[in-house]
């Protein structure tokens, strides 16, 4: 990958741009209070909004100076070492933010192997010391669905802050072949979820409009239930591209999920004009049906489209009567997804409130025509559709539950900004320039809500997300008056500005200079049942 740009942000015309789109407590408020090995342990005195005060400095007006919050640690961390310890690694002066305890402070942070082993305003001393003065110092992002973590596509996540990319839009393929293909040779922490589509047609030759006999279904749910002891992570469901999937599959395979504890992820049956009611219905009515949790993939696309205020208010309802039901979002006006699909049969300028030339080919500058369509279709292209009302994203990322999944990852073929910039978009788009979320409410959208949706069956995610003592070392430092998006529906391989540093693990595998491409530190998330 090429060295960061240092070229200014492009026209805001860019903008107007692409695809459609854990266990958790019913109130997620409460999920960073969860009694848990390796739970947050600071002072209760935090600072939850603003600027962070720099704890070196003190009262200038003869008045005391107030006390400095604790930094956080998880529950099981090891003291912090003496004062004339020597860490491996020093991120000098930055502003230390936690999402799950809202620590926000000035301080060094200390690391030694793969953890984070202190958090200090005072200087700390390191064999490395990397002066990250004016930046944000925050968890290395966890985007929660994605695909394959091939290597362009993992860099570029990378490049976004992205340390941990899970697949739970489903991968396609067995666990144990993922797992072992990956390990060793991935950039970024990676696992997924059992992916229904693909197993149905590859292991059991169902067509996406065909139903499955009462036979397939069980042997669908043994299979699952196969996979999960190898690795998978959660269960995913995909209606609306394969419309053959009964309430009776989803209901068995939700049972496995539930078994194991792992949430099953939908993709819901309807993304149409008026169509969210139905498709979150049948959702929460899995869970309903079965107790498991479940989680809206792309509700900003596939479920909520038009009518987001309803939607959100509902998933809401559905907790407060005990259900374990989450969502995630992209933020993007534009969802994209592939002509010969479901998605364009008969009717999708009806259902979509768009016509041909809201539609653009992913990797170009083209737009649809009446005359182009057709021969489009039956290549398959990927188009971009200008189909979200900015509201709705807007309205989406302010509700404090939807997570943020990027539901992309680059590769040869399949072009999308979202793969390359989805993070980056959100802090810059939303948090600087329309002041749409605050600064600690989007990282907690990125770090510590994905984390908490998946650890309860997920050791490794009990130490992601979080940025205090004995966390892993997975870090992202940003600038926040420069990072931003840059890729384009017509060139969506640009990485992000304004991401500095990544490490994963310990190891840095991103500078000023770019992502290190010999670094393939990536470790399997897998679950323990």
């Amino acid at each position: 990958m090429p060295p960061d740009p240092v070229d200014p942000p492009a026209s805001p015309d860019r903008r107007k741009l692409l695809l459609a789109g854990g266990y958790v407590a019913a109130n997620v408020a409460a999920l960073a209070k969860l009694g848990r090995r390796g739970g947050p342990r600071q002072d209760s005195r935090v600072r939850t909004s603003g600027s962070p005060e720099d704890p070196r400095g003190s009262a200038t007006d003869g008045t005391t100076a107030p006390p400095r919050p604790r930094a956080p640690a998880l529950d099981d961390a090891p003291p912090q070492p003496a004062g004339d310890h020597r860490y491996a690694v020093v991120l000098r002066g930055g502003r230390v933010m936690d999402p799950d305890t809202r620590y926000d402070q000035v301080a060094d942070v200390g690391i030694d192997g793969n953890s984070i082993t202190a958090i200090s305003a005072e200087p700390l001393q390191g064999a490395q010391v990397i002066d990250v003065r004016g930046k944000v110092v925050a968890p290395g992002f966890i985007d929660l669905l994605s695909y394959e973590p091939e290597d362009k596509g993992a860099f570029f996540k990378i490049a976004d802050g992205v340390t941990t990319n899970l697949g739970m839009h489903g991968i396609n393929a067995r666990s144990k072949d993922f797992i072992a293909r990956f390990s060793g040779t991935c950039a970024v922490n990676f696992g997924g979820a059992f992916d229904d589509p693909w197993v149905r047609n590859t292991m059991f030759g169902l067509e996406v409009g065909q139903q499955a006999s009462p036979d397939t279904i069980r042997a669908l749910a043994d299979e699952c239930a196969r996979q999960l002891d190898e690795g998978w992570i959660g269960v995913d469901m995909e209606p609306e591209y394969v419309p053959g999937t009964t309430m009776a599959e989803m209901v068995a395979l939700a049972k496995v999920a539930k078994s194991y504890e792992v949430p099953c992820f939908f993709h819901g049956r309807f993304s149409g004009y008026r169509q969210n009611r139905p498709t979150l219905e049948e959702i929460v009515n899995v869970a309903k049906e079965t107790g498991a949790a479940v989680h809206v993939e792309h509700i900003i696309s596939t479920g909520g489209t038009w009518d987001m205020r309803w939607s959100l208010d509902y998933l809401q309802k559905a907790r407060d009567s005990g259900y374990d039901v989450t969502a995630c979002m992209y933020p993007y006006d534009f969802w994209a997804t592939y002509l010969g699909s479901t998605r364009f049969g008969p009717g999708w300028q009806e259902r979509f409130r768009i016509g041909y030339g809201d539609l653009q080919v992913a990797g170009t500058d083209a737009r649809v025509t009446e005359a182009t369509f057709r021969s489009y279709q039956r290549q398959n292209k990927l188009v971009a559709a200008y189909a979200i009302p900015e509201q709705d994203v807007r309205t989406c990322l302010q509700d404090p539950t939807v997570m943020i999944g990027s539901d992309a990852i680059l590769t040869d073929g399949n072009d999308h900004p979202r793969a390359t910039g989805c993070f980056s978009r959100t802090l810059g788009r939303y948090v600087r320039e329309t002041g749409t979320i605050s600064l600690m409410d989007a990282l907690r959208k990125m770090t510590i809500l994905p984390a908490n949706r998946l650890e309860r069956r997920v050791p490794a995610l009990r130490r992601k997300g979080r940025l205090q003592r004995g966390a892993d070392a997975d870090i992202t430092v940003f600038d926040p008056a420069t990072v931003l998006d840059r890729s384009t529906v017509a060139n969506p391989a640009q990485a992000s500005q304004g991401i500095d540093y990544v490490l994963i693990g310990g190891t840095v595998v991103k500078t000023p200079a770019g992502v290190d491409e010999s670094k393939q530190v990536g470790q399997p998330i897998t679950g323990s049942f």
